[in-house]
């Protein structure tokens, strides 16, 4: 359940005041990004990479960028503290709004919209049931790997899943390779290695999936990009997913057959942690 506080683009109002208007074609149409924030301490971790990749994605879909990351951090602060949160998690969008027959002439409508929101974390289930879905990525796509708002494809995959009794799906590209989850990465632990797939796959450039590339290391273990298809999972030594709500979470079975719970996701995820922590204390050492 999102918290009653909101910023829409100059203000920040309380839920039942923002106004979305019928003309943002971008709205209608899907045409906008966001991304996903945990918030620990009060603070936005790994703000700085959640920018760069919205910074990155705006280029690729030729989504004007009015804001700068120093404005937006200060934005999002503001909806953090109105709303009191500790621990949670933030959504920011942008909404492009000035193309196609359906755009409305308001003149207070600007270029982009910008949205934040903040919300308690979800809750997970450890170890997760995931299914498998054919062509759940287009790795070919120009928009491959670009978190749009036209989020559809997604969230359908993962109710149909829990129709099932999944908790989450993996989804292969049109070659049969793994992409990625819903909203997740996914890792393979096969021989004291680390495997995920490579950004070819389809698969978004997840911002705990960067991080995890750093410190993998030291815990001893290496991480590398590897294809990967379905025989690949049946047989690993033991599967994670991550995202920035969930950190790690192991899995327990993918498609029927039962994966075995090892250690290392454990250990990242510690380590994972200990990362949040010493980000959060940096952050707060610069405020003073």
């Amino acid at each position: 359940m999102i918290h009653r506080n909101i910023f829409h683009n100059e203000q920040l109002l309380p839920i039942e005041k923002v106004r979305l208007s019928p003309g943002q074609a971008g709205l209608i149409s899907g045409w906008g990004l966001f991304t996903t924030l945990r918030i620990f301490h009060g603070e936005a971790v790994a703000y700085e990479r959640h920018w760069r990749r919205l910074e990155k994605d705006a280029a690729i879909i030729h989504l004007p960028m009015p804001y700068t990351a120093a404005k937006v951090r200060v934005n999002l602060h503001e909806v953090i503290r109105a709303n009191n949160v500790s621990e949670g998690c933030a959504r920011i969008y942008l909404v492009y709004n000035s193309y196609g027959h359906w755009r409305s002439d308001e003149p207070t409508l600007p270029q982009v919209d910008l949205i934040i929101y903040t919300a308690n974390l979800p809750q997970y289930r450890d170890p997760v049931r995931l299914g498998l879905r054919e062509h759940g990525r287009h790795a070919g796509s120009p928009l491959a790997g670009v978190k749009t708002t036209s989020w559809l494809q997604n969230v359908w995959a993962v109710a149909e899943a829990q129709k099932e009794g999944f908790d989450e799906v993996v989804l292969l590209n049109e070659r049969g390779e793994v992409a990625e989850c819903t909203a997740a990465n996914i890792f393979v632990v096969k021989n004291g290695k680390i495997l995920t797939p490579p950004l070819n796959s389809g698969c978004l450039e997840g911002v705990t999936r960067g991080i995890l590339f750093e410190i993998a290391p030291e815990a001893g273990v290496s991480i590398a990009e590897q294809t990967l298809r379905p025989e690949d999972l049946y047989s690993a030594d033991e599967i994670f997913i991550s995202s920035t709500n969930r950190n790690l979470i192991r899995v327990g079975e993918i498609n029927g057959h039962t994966i075995p719970i090892g250690t290392v996701a454990q250990q990242l995820d510690q380590l994972f942690d200990a990362y949040i922590t010493e980000y959060v204390t940096r952050r707060a050492a610069a405020a003073h």
